[in-house]
């Protein structure tokens, strides 16, 4: 199952939501994520928490999100935004049609940087949270409307 991690700026969030799904996915997930206005660099307090937790990052990069909406792009199957901003932004049409959903948290990269150690491991464990509950589930054999209320519910998981 393919899942798009959407967010603004492509740095923190996204990046972190990513990683944990493809650290944890045990192969059922493979994550993506993108901005719609990407800064073109991940945060160093992203990269610092995910190699601090064992996550592979050598090919963390703040992208575009038009990378997955040309031709030869791998197909989406769940499109995820994470901060308030994505959500209210017009996205593009995915292919397929995937079934989407906001998970908003905080965002860490907002904070001083004598916080953000506190504020992007607080990032950190919501989505793995939210990611644990996703996994929890036969995703890949739920219907979509079953999905899409699971993924509401998840939302919610501070």
């Amino acid at each position: 199952m393919n899942i798009l991690v959407l967010c603004t700026g492509n740095s923190a969030r996204s990046i972190l939501l990513e990683s944990i799904f493809n650290h944890t996915g045990d192969g059922r997930i493979r994550a993506f994520s993108a901005g719609s206005n990407p800064t073109g660099r991940v945060h160093p307090q992203s990269l610092t928490l995910l190699s601090a937790q064992g996550h592979d990052i050598s090919d963390a990069r703040s992208k575009s999100w038009d990378e997955f909406a040309i031709e030869g792009a791998p197909e989406m199957d769940m499109v995820i935004t994470v901060c308030g901003s994505a959500a209210e932004e017009t996205c593009p049409v995915w292919p397929g049609a995937p079934v989407r959903a906001h998970w908003g948290v905080e965002d860490p990269a907002a904070a001083d940087e004598p916080d953000w150690d506190q504020a992007f491991r607080t990032a950190y464990d919501i989505l793995g949270r939210r990611a644990a509950a996703l996994l929890e589930l036969p995703v890949e054999t739920m219907e979509s409307g079953e999905l899409s209320a699971q993924l509401k519910r998840i939302g919610g998981i501070q």
